[in-house]
């Protein structure tokens, strides 16, 4: 049989679908995106209406773009255009909700619902027909088109950043009331974003290699959630002026020597949650907020006070995080007058040491219910204190026991004379009963910051020689870890043993009422703190009326309780266990990311397969023989007929000819298509008429009369039978 036993045709159909088959692509990707800025602001009927919109907009702009009437107009005249139909669907819909016959005759809820159709429709529309006009006019309207795209999905989106995983809330409810991690819907909506994206890209160049393109970001944005899998979510970025997150610290260490850093503590990330602490015993603050302490400034290093490096300082904090145990190495006085709380401790983000709820005295490791949420998990038992003030007041300042090094320490401060002379002036106006007691002492320099300081992020003080003592004795002007340390020198210059705690303070109003209370990066603060003869360490933290900032936040009672849910899980909480008891290696999970990674891969050389073989449906003519032929090679070689070393495409041909004649036929053909000159060779214009889908068919039917059944079931499961065709 020769090629001219074959019925020529020219198969138009599938050119035309290989035009259809992007322009469809293309207008799904827009109005997808249309649907996913509107869902939020809109109703679900507003939202279909939007994507219908994009869809007509779409179609109807590519089939007449080049035809009169569209055809004749100018771009500007478009856009006034566009822009009169956007206004026109704007009155359309107000006019439809501030109207009383229409809202009486279809109902409110009707009548709403068809205003944002209207909008919708319209404005999805308008908008899309500029876009695409712009498209195909001009080199910068498909990029246009792109930048709106990833606008659209980034808009959505962005609520999400920085760890606050309920937003957006159409998302956040969605998959709270069913149990799912919203970060799980929202990476496969961000795959999807980049494949929309890549597609767009890719339909302007060269469609024909989409399945190849999209198998290879398939598999990237599977990569995404295997490395989730093994590291975690990434961690909300957050300030660290406060020197909290991070990377742990060697106790002594002098990086933070100089923990005044003007510019770093902004409010850019306020709203970053950091942790998620989870009451196991009632209690509620006594001052209107819960502090929590992690470290403490309390070694005068030359410069400022730096955490200390001293065994014999700060024997009540824990500098360290353990794999079990911790506790701290003399026990508190007055325990009588303290409440024992334990509170389990999820850090969203690292923290260079642990804290607990105001006086930690031992940290314990528990296992962590949602590794991939949870950078770690602990217990921390605290005493906190519930003291009344007249257990305070009449109170030596220090502990008898302490050595003279040790209380030293504790009074070492810069040898500036100011803070000693205005601590003095301050003191002037105490009652003569209160004038010698320690803690009315340190009440009155509080109440004196509070009376003359303001609260301000801006300020220059972090790069004088001493930033207190320009904070002090300068505008008065800063935030909390310039009222802390002059506090906490001025406490010192008239002999109160002082220190700067460092951590959270986050008010106790954002419980709500619930088991759990959410940290975020706003919470982190700094205070000063005396230490009083039977008592311990008590916090003194000025509060400055004026503020040149606002340092609040919305509550965010929702993620607080998502996130107290997921440390409190028992069911992973016994899982875990169970995994742990049974073994420390975790082969469980690689064996479940083998068969990923197994499946992944077959999934992609099933898709490449089928892609090759449907590839000619789809082909222009001039390159459809060169597919038709791959094709039938593939077909071939998935029952084990493939070429031999040296042998040629005639010569293999002719070795298969009794069992498939037709194949003779297309080689030859495929060779004067790829040989010839299509402009002036008749034979390869013969060959390029020639009907390859009908031919690539016959060849199959022949086959399949000298093919045993078992190899038909074969070939049809073998997904990598087309690598070894050649």
């Amino acid at each position: 049989m020769h090629e001219q036993d074959i019925n020529p045709q020219i198969m138009n159909q599938p050119s035309a679908l290989s035009h259809l088959l992007p322009s469809s692509l293309r207008a799904a990707i827009i109005a997808s995106s249309y649907w996913v800025l509107s869902i939020s602001l809109t109703s679900e009927s507003g939202s279909i209406a939007a994507f219908v919109g994009c869809l007509f907009s779409c179609y109807l702009i590519d089939a007449t773009i080049k035809r009169p009437p569209l055809r004749d107009l100018r771009l500007p005249v478009l856009a006034v255009i566009t822009i009169l139909i956007l206004c026109i669907g704007i009155f359309i819909g107000n006019l439809l909700t501030s109207s009383l016959m229409v809202g009486n005759t279809l109902g409110p809820l009707l009548t709403y619902e068809l205003g944002e159709v209207l909008q919708w429709f319209l404005f999805s529309a308008a908008l899309t027909a500029l876009l695409r006009a712009l498209a195909h006019r001009t080199n910068y309207g498909r990029v246009l088109e792109i930048l709106f795209v990833a606008t659209a999905f980034v808009i959505t989106l962005a609520a999400h950043r920085q760890g606050m995983i309920h937003r957006p809330f159409f998302i956040g409810d969605y998959a709270l009331t069913r149990g799912i991690d919203p970060s799980s819907i929202l990476m496969a909506l961000g795959c999807a974003a980049v494949l929309s994206l890549a597609a767009l890209l890719m339909i302007e160049q060269n469609h024909r290699r989409l399945p190849y393109h999209f198998t290879v970001l398939g598999i990237l944005c599977f990569s995404l959630l295997i490395y989730v899998q093994f590291f975690g979510l990434p961690s909300p970025r957050m300030t660290d002026a406060m020197g909290l997150t991070g990377q742990a610290r060697e106790s002594g260490s002098r990086a933070d020597e100089n923990p005044f850093r003007d510019g770093e503590n902004n409010t850019n990330n306020m709203e970053a949650p950091v942790a998620i602490v989870l009451f196991r015993d009632d209690y509620e603050p006594q001052g209107g907020a819960y502090y929590f302490r992690e470290s403490a400034y309390t070694q005068f290093n030359g410069t400022v006070l730096a955490v200390t490096g001293r065994a014999d300082l700060d024997e009540d904090l824990i500098d360290h995080f353990t794999p079990t145990r911790a506790e701290i190495n003399e026990p508190l006085p007055m325990p009588d007058r303290r409440q024992t709380v334990r509170t389990t401790i999820g850090l969203l983000a690292p923290h260079r040491t642990p804290f607990g709820l105001d006086t930690p005295i031992a940290y314990e490791n528990t296992p962590n219910p949602n590794n991939l949420r949870f950078k770690q998990v602990y217990d921390a038992y605290s005493m906190v204190p519930q003291f009344e003030f007249p257990d305070l007041i009449g109170r030596s300042a220090g502990d008898p026991d302490w050595t003279p090094a040790q209380r030293q320490g504790y009074l070492e401060m810069p040898g500036d004379p100011r803070y000693q002379e205005l601590a003095n002036t301050i003191l002037q106006d105490l009652r003569p009963e209160f004038a010698d007691d320690p803690y009315a002492r340190a009440l009155a320099i509080k109440d004196y910051l509070d009376r003359n300081g303001i609260y301000s992020l801006k300020n220059e003080h972090a790069y004088a020689a001493d930033p207190a003592a320009s904070f002090l004795f300068g505008d008065l002007t800063g935030y909390c870890m310039h009222f802390s340390f002059a506090a906490t020198y001025m406490y010192r210059s008239i002999g109160i043993p002082a220190r700067v705690g460092m951590g959270y303070s986050v008010p106790a109003s954002n419980r709500a009422g619930g088991s759990s209370l959410l940290i975020q990066a706003i919470n982190g603060h700094a205070w000063p703190e005396i230490y009083l003869d039977g008592i311990g360490w008590v916090i003194v933290d000025p509060a400055p009326a004026r503020t040149l900032v606002d340092m609040s936040v919305d509550p965010q009672n929702s993620l607080q309780q998502l996130l107290g849910d997921m440390l409190r899980d028992e069911a992973s909480f016994n899982e875990f266990l169970a995994s742990q008891m049974n073994s420390t290696f975790p082969i469980g999970t690689i064996a479940r990311v083998f068969a990923a990674l197994l499946l992944t891969m077959l999934l992609t050389a099933y898709v490449v397969k089928i892609y090759r073989l449907q590839a000619p449906h789809f082909a222009q003519p001039t390159t459809r023989y060169r597919l038709s032929y791959r094709a039938t090679l593939d077909t071939l070689s998935a029952f084990g007929m493939r070429r031999r070393y040296g042998e040629s495409r005639e010569a293999f041909a002719r070795r298969l000819g009794t069992m498939t004649p037709s194949f003779s036929t297309m080689t030859y053909s495929h060779l004067q298509s790829a040989l010839g000159e299509p402009q002036h060779n008749d034979a390869t214009q013969q060959a390029q008429s020639v009907d390859w889908i009908a031919l690539n068919r016959r060849i199959r039917q022949e086959i399949g009369t000298h093919v045993p059944w078992w190899k038909h079931l074969l070939a049809f499961i073998n997904p990598f039978a087309w690598l070894r065709t050649h």
